[in-house]
């Protein structure tokens, strides 16, 4: 009696539980013919109660070895909550519930009324306002690190990743545009440019003696670590140090341990690190770097150590899915990849190739990391031309032209080893003209260079560059429309020039912060309307671009990542008098004749007589002034008749004195005197004979 009563004290819960199990243990106790007792219950916590229900359960029932016989009482189906994976309810004999439901107010607010009785109500009490301070605060851990999770969380929720497209999408989006590529070698300079309808989208300019650095891996030497600025400079072996940004250190291979991921705890001065060049030396910045080293294929980018794989998002999804399946077979446990858009259509032996050729890469950088001293170059990409036709030219280009033997000797070399099915479409040139005044890609780049950009349809661009960003001005110019009001004329202009404006970044190379005042549109459906068509026309764009929200303003801010040096740059010199400030400075204030505006092309002849005759008043006053000769009269001359008189009888005796002291006079042709100097003041004159 004590046992049973023992039991009946406990929890109905565990009861139950342990009825379950112990009508479990039964079972199989007569399956296996063996005494109750011979065996001991599993839980060790109340041995005594599962005892007397054995010996309750398992005394009256008799059964053969070939028969199973399961006794359980009726219990309730339980409720689940779908969201924690709890029961929700579980009500007591006495019909009472041992869990109990929390819920929350704020301080002042009426508690609810239809509270269970077994409710505890956490009153919340609000959190005071921090005053205003006149110190900068900190971020916890890492700013930089800081930043890269904000523009994550930002991209999330602006929905900025885009959709997979179907096939069907893909194949339009390829059949719709006529890609070529234009390949020129002269003067010792090897110019790309890329066509897209005709209409020259892109250009590089590959030179000798100017390699670019983006891609090359190093073995560097750590100089100086900036906590507060959280950098690194890196002695790489080029004169001026490389930066390293903790946003860019591998913390996966950083040895920190359990200490927060600070650059100064993972890097010290003299420490070998491996790094990589993700941008070339601009000006007095040094080149930037990264400890997340990659090296990128025909197919794929590889990436050493990494858990991670990605598919261009420019493929098809059945393309998608193939190329998963490939890869889970051919790659190494310990490396990652990153699938190119090129990899559309490519075999399972020619992924299976590209991997093997960068392992081996890997491999062999490894293996100099070992016997190498910092700071050296330990990989080296090819040059600009091998990169170009690595990353640019696939099967969107219906052909590739090129002038230049040399070009075309390491063109077809690299595409027989790497992309032999691309052969087909390359050309040799043959034409009397230069190859560039064939396709009129001078005469593009020519406008391209200018600040001033005109629409086809009349309207126009004015770009302006400065240190912080680039400012794109849309203009209607002498675009009236054809019809209709001036809601659609505006929207007509605006869809224009958002095509030139992405031709015109990619044309120019412009990176950085991005703003494009469009004009002002009353609809929204047509402000979205042109934002989509500016974010339809960037799909063509390699390079990484992020297209911000539009502001209260209704400028379109976005972001493109700069990586070479621009068209403009390339293509001009800083000016030696205004050092490219396009004014000159003067160190008195300079005082300009008042127009009566507007441009100076289209001022009168009026106008234009006014200011040339008050820049002759200048130029007369600037000159010093002549004095006057004066004129003699009669009376005065008589004057001066006499005068010189007197003085010729005064100095008479003293002429006479001096001519018999001279020598006598020599021959002709004999000690000929030589003329006195004139001075500027006396003009001399000859005298005419009669």
């Amino acid at each position: 009696m004590v046992k049973k009563n023992e039991a009946d004290q406990t929890p109905a819960p565990k009861t139950r539980k342990t009825t379950k199990k112990a009508s479990a243990e039964v079972v199989v106790e007569e399956v296996v013919e063996t005494p109750v007792e011979a065996k001991r219950p599993t839980r060790s916590l109340k041995p005594k109660v599962e005892a007397a229900q054995v010996e309750e359960i398992a005394t009256p029932v008799a059964v053969s070895a070939t028969s199973l016989l399961f006794q359980a009482p009726d219990l309730p189906t339980p409720t689940v909550d779908p969201k924690r994976g709890r029961i929700v309810a579980s009500p007591s004999q006495d019909g009472e519930s041992h869990l109990r439901k929390r819920t929350r107010r704020r301080e002042g607010e009426d508690a609810p009324g239809d509270l269970p009785p077994n409710a505890v109500v956490k009153v919340r009490t609000p959190r005071e306002p921090k005053e205003p301070s006149n110190e900068p605060q900190k971020v916890r851990g890492s700013t930089r690190l800081e930043a890269k999770r904000q523009r994550r969380r930002d991209g999330r929720d602006a929905g900025r990743r885009r959709t997979v497209i179907t096939e069907s999408e893909f194949l339009a989006r390829r059949e719709a545009v006529d890609r070529t590529m234009v390949v020129r070698s002269k003067d010792g300079k090897i110019q790309i440019g890329v066509l897209e309808d005709k209409i020259l989208v892109e250009h590089y300019v590959a030179k000798a003696a100017e390699a670019s650095l983006i891609g090359n891996v190093y073995l560097g030497k750590v100089q100086n670590v900036l906590p507060s600025m959280e950098a690194a400079f890196v002695d790489i072996g080029r004169g001026r140090n490389a930066v390293l940004y903790s946003g860019e250190v591998d913390w996966e291979l950083a040895e920190t341990g359990n200490q927060p991921r600070r650059i100064e705890l993972a890097l010290k001065s003299g420490d070998t690190v491996l790094v990589q060049v993700t941008k070339d030396p601009v000006g007095q910045k040094g080149a930037r770097l990264t400890s997340q080293v990659s090296l990128p294929g025909r197919y794929l980018v590889y990436v050493p150590n990494g858990s991670m794989n990605g598919i261009s998002r420019k493929l098809p999804d059945s393309e998608r899915v193939r190329l998963k399946k490939i890869l889970k077979e051919i790659l190494p446990e310990d490396a990652g990849v990153i699938v190119r858009t090129a990899a559309e259509g490519a075999s399972e032996e020619q992924l299976t190739l590209d991997v093997q050729r960068l392992q081996m890469q890997w491999e062999e950088i490894s293996r100099r990391v070992e016997t190498q001293q910092a700071p050296v170059l330990l990989h080296s990409e090819p040059d600009l031309l091998i990169k170009i036709v690595r990353d640019v030219f696939n099967e969107d280009f219906q052909k590739m032209v090129i002038a230049g033997e040399d070009a075309k000797e390491a063109i077809t070399s690299y595409l027989q080893s790497v992309a032999p099915d691309l052969l087909e479409r390359v050309e040799v040139y043959e034409g009397s003209k230069d190859i560039f005044d064939e396709y009129r890609v001078g005469e593009q780049i020519a406008k391209a260079l200018d600040r001033k950009v005109y629409l086809p349809s009349g309207g126009s661009l004015v770009i302006d560059r400065t240190e912080a960003m680039t400012v794109v001005d849309v203009n209607t110019g002498k675009f009236v429309g054809s019809g209709g009001n001036l809601e659609e004329t505006v929207t007509k202009n605006n869809l224009e020039a958002a095509e030139e404006v992405v031709r015109q970044l990619r044309l120019r190379d412009i990176g950085g912060i991005i703003v494009v005042d469009f004009i002002d549109m009353v609809l929204e459906s047509n402000r979205d309307l042109v934002l989509r068509r500016l974010v339809e026309c960037l799909s063509r764009d390699r390079t990484k671009h992020q297209v911000a929200e539009v502001t209260s303003l209704g400028l379109v801010q976005m972001t493109r990542k700069k990586l070479g040096m621009g068209l403009l740059e390339t293509f001009s010199e800083a000016c030696e008098v205004c050092a490219g400030r396009g004014v000159v400075v003067h160190h008195e204030p300079h005082m300009k004749a008042r127009s009566g505006g507007g441009d100076q092309q289209s001022q009168s002849k009026g106008e234009k007589s006014g200011k040339q005759r008050h820049k002759n008043q200048n130029q007369q006053q600037q000159q010093p002034k002549q004095e006057v000769a004066k004129v003699v009269t009669a009376e005065s001359a008589v004057q001066i008749n006499s005068l010189v008189a007197q003085i010729a009888a005064a100095s008479a005796p003293t002429l006479e004195s001096l001519t018999e002291s001279l020598p006598e006079p020599t021959a002709a042709g004999q000690g000929r005197r030589k003329s006195r100097r004139v001075t500027s003041e006396v003009q001399v004159t000859p005298l005419e004979n009669e």
